[in-house]
């Protein structure tokens, strides 16, 4: 137990590399209510555009915004194919999704980029820290932006579009810029852990949509909702809790490598079943109580009228 303890760094350090993507998620899933695939393709446009400037020459700060930029273009086409081509929500990130596999490998040229031989953000700097400022530094941003007019009207597009429109605002709009931004931060993640890892991959989005709902709803389950800065502050706990929580299941003597993808499924799984069962167990206390309490007061107008 101590020796884990002693090892929590790692799963920290990855937690925060993620925790952007899980902000990313946090703003589809949570504030837009939209159910967007998008970031399946757009971590792995992150970590493809930051490699291949990098290893062209391209300063690493430099290319690491060209990234974020990069999600943000991808989000754009989701929420246009969704606003003005009348597309489902759902399907505009599948196909959104799809296309990005055709265009990341245009990108890079071939499936893996090696980094190894190049600087990066991080330089002789333990990546905690820079990750711990970067993260800090966006939700904070974050924050402050949804504290604006064009902020609250993209929190109140989720809640009721109707309501929203008939106060002048453009739904359609609200929608793209959430879209741009949450796939933005999710490209801006696979940048980060490009970098930390050596190497792009291909494939090295597959999944990362249950990875950022997982920290979601993790988060949420443990801090709670209530403020922008609390659910935000939450989202990027969950991220971490998260990785904590994948890094104690490797303890386990029978679990290898590649059971990472069954202990996610049965990590989100835990974390919605939970709190539902803990809800329906409150909702029975209280009946009960108000049974035994409702059966106290008959029981006592019955012996005054005695």
């Amino acid at each position: 137990m101590l020796d884990f303890v002693m090892r929590l760094d790692g799963p920290i350090e990855l937690g925060l590399l993620y925790a952007l993507m899980a902000l990313g998620v946090y703003i589809t899933f949570r504030i837009l209510d939209f159910p967007d695939l998008t970031v399946d393709g757009s971590f792995t446009t992150g970590a493809a555009i930051a490699a291949i400037l990098i290893t062209n020459g391209v300063n690493p700060w430099l290319a690491t915004l060209a990234a974020f930029a990069g999600g943000m273009l991808a989000g754009i086409c989701t929420g246009l194919l969704h606003t003005k081509g009348k597309i489902n929500g759902l399907l505009s990130g599948i196909i959104m999704m799809i296309a990005l596999y055709s265009i990341n490998m245009r990108i890079m040229g071939k499936p893996n980029i090696s980094l190894s031989q190049e600087a990066n953000i991080f330089g002789s700097i333990d990546p905690i820290y820079i990750m711990l400022v970067i993260v800090i530094i966006g939700k904070l941003l974050l924050d402050a932006f949804f504290r604006t007019d064009l902020g609250l009207a993209l929190r109140a597009t989720g809640d009721n579009k109707r309501m929203i429109r008939s106060f002048g605002a453009n739904t359609d709009t609200t929608t793209i810029l959430g879209l741009s931004i949450s796939n933005g931060l999710v490209a801006l993640s696979g940048a980060v852990v490009a970098q930390q890892s050596s190497f792009a991959d291909i494939g090295s989005g597959i999944g990362m949509i249950v990875i950022g709902l997982a920290s979601v709803i993790i988060g949420e389950a443990v801090l709670g909702t209530g403020s922008v800065f609390r659910t935000t502050l939450a989202v990027v706990c969950g991220s971490i809790i998260y990785r904590i929580v994948v890094a104690a299941a490797y303890e386990i003597p029978w679990l290898e490598a590649s059971d990472l993808k069954l202990i996610t499924a049965i990590i989100v799984i835990i974390a919605l079943v939970v709190p539902t069962i803990n809800r329906a167990m409150k909702q029975r206390s209280q009946a009960r109580r108000r049974s035994t309490e409702l059966l106290a007061t008959q029981g006592k107008t019955k012996g005054g009228a005695l």
